[in-house]
């Protein structure tokens, strides 16, 4: 795809911005606006470090991406220029091949390439919520999930598709559950304020490089409209063993690059891990743009060291 035609990535229909790749749809409203002109102040920024990358001219590993190409708006797209990675078309002589396909579930097998070359994502194929679930219970010991049918108390239901954003609290036990959709423990994120939050996890190598603390309000905790978000270290908001958590399950579904949504029950001070994806956008709206630039630069700085050292 060129970067030149971002607009064929979307449709207009019946009142709504379709996102032809996905399925899903994008209101047009002023907060949308707000988020736009945001995202293109960082943008900005990020092409200014791509035009430094070109005219300093120094050697560096290329990165090739598989079946598509990352438009500005995916976090790896900043992060390749600032780590000093190019970018080329051709996945058979790149030093480094991307699987980069923002379906719930792909079947991309590798594509021809070199020897040396290192694979990012490949291993990473169905990120859906059961396969999430299934991977997490692996990794922590405990589930997520549970039977709809047989449990009693308040859970969650909700896509098994990717960002969709549609899920909703019920009472259990139900008559029966409904095709396509995934039911889980309501996990009690709430903190101060009338606010739940998520410990928004970016992995690098399989390994957790920095936290996107996302808060919002508690009557809308499914959707992504963030109130406050605030840049933390790993380190700050999981222990040694939930980290080791978060990396087995990263290798579980076979995640070397992406985002993890991680939510911190307070009754019983469990982690849960509930969404994943390799496709991950930029850093939050609500974060402030000086911290979206510090976090572009960390996890520059920890890809370039697993995936992007420079070359002699």
């Amino acid at each position: 795809m060129s970067e030149r035609l971002w607009i064929t990535d979307f449709k207009y229909d019946e009142g709504t911005i379709l996102v032809k790749k996905t399925g899903h749809r994008i209101v047009p409203d002023l907060s949308l606006l707000h988020s736009i002109f945001t995202w293109f102040c960082f943008y900005f920024f990020a092409q200014t470090w791509r035009t430094w990358r070109r005219v300093t001219g120094h050697k560096r590993p290329t990165i090739a991406f598989y079946p598509d190409k990352p438009r500005p708006w995916y976090f790896i797209w900043p992060v390749m220029h600032v780590s000093g990675a190019k970018l080329i078309d051709d996945v058979c002589t790149a030093d480094i091949v991307f699987q980069f396909d923002d379906s719930t579930e792909t079947n991309n097998a590798v594509p021809p390439v070199r020897e040396c070359a290192r694979l990012v994502n490949f291993g990473c194929q169905d990120v859906s919520k059961t396969t999430v679930a299934e991977a997490f219970a692996r990794a922590a010991g405990y589930t997520l999930r549970v039977d709809p049918t047989t449990y009693e108390g308040r859970m969650v239901e909700k896509s098994e598709l990717n960002a969709a954003h549609d899920g909703r609290v019920l009472e259990g036990p139900l008559d029966a559950p409904v095709e396509g959709k995934t039911y889980q423990l309501l996990v009690d994120n709430e903190i101060a304020g009338g606010l739940v939050e998520d410990l928004r996890c970016c992995i690098v190598g399989g390994t957790p490089i920095i936290v996107f603390r996302k808060r919002r309000r508690l009557d809308r905790r499914f959707l992504n409209e963030n109130v406050e978000v605030l840049l933390d270290e790993p380190r700050n908001c999981y222990t040694a063993d939930e980290i080791a958590v978060i990396e087995r399950f990263a290798a579980e579904v076979g995640l070397d690059w992406g985002g993890v949504d991680v939510l911190r029950d307070r009754t019983s001070g469990r982690i849960y891990i509930v969404d994943a994806n390799k496709t991950d956008m930029g850093p939050p709206v609500a974060l402030k743009l000086g911290a979206k630039l510090r976090a572009t630069r960390r996890m520059a700085v920890a890809f370039a060291g697993a995936f992007a050292p420079k070359k002699r």
